[in-house]
């Protein structure tokens, strides 16, 4: 693993094999970061936050109690994970609202997502989306509020700009919808 001299690993942090952690993050005691894992400069893990294997967490993304990141999930610069639905400085009632961002999901740059939501299975959420909604395994949502905009395959295209989503899409890498390599 490699931690950079100007970043912060608290006591109690669990830092997978061959993670990297850049430029000023810091990582809150109790995380729990799989391997190889790349935080970018200036990312924020909350204590308590659990974190899978191979994510990459770019550059100015806070990750705050209550958000999980699966396995192969990418979060772009500057995203933004909320974790409380009815926030004020004087922390009365502060109660946590959970994001969960499963396998293989990505956030574009400077997304926003409102919590509780559930970001499924190698879904993609557009830069700039503002979620409010969870989106389904493989959809692809944009704009502000995000909304659904097609189906993505595994490796990160588009498969099909339909509604629903079809049941004989088949990508221009060859996966079916659905399939993994």
């Amino acid at each position: 693993m490699f931690v950079h001299d100007t970043a912060i690993v608290e006591s109690g942090v669990s830092l997978g094999e061959a993670t990297r952690v850049w430029h000023h993050a810091h990582v809150r005691s109790g995380a729990i970061i799989g391997r190889d894992c790349s935080l970018g400069k200036n990312v924020f893990v909350d204590a308590g936050v659990r974190i899978g294997d191979r994510v990459r967490v770019q550059n100015n993304v806070s990750v705050y109690a209550g958000v999980t990141l699966a396995d192969d999930v990418f979060v772009g610069p500057s995203a933004v994970f909320t974790n409380d639905r009815h926030p004020r400085a004087h922390g009365y009632a502060w109660e946590v609202a959970p994001t969960a961002v499963r396998r293989g999901a990505s956030i574009g740059a400077n997304a926003t997502l409102v919590c509780p939501i559930e970001i499924g299975d190698w879904s993609m959420v557009s830069a700039g989306a503002v979620v409010t909604k969870d989106v389904l395994p493989h959809q692809l949502v944009v704009g502000n509020p995000a909304r659904p905009a097609g189906w993505c395959c595994w490796c990160g295209r588009v498969v099909s700009r339909a509604e629903i989503r079809p049941a004989d899409a088949v990508c221009e890498c060859g996966l079916r919808l659905g399939d993994t390599r």
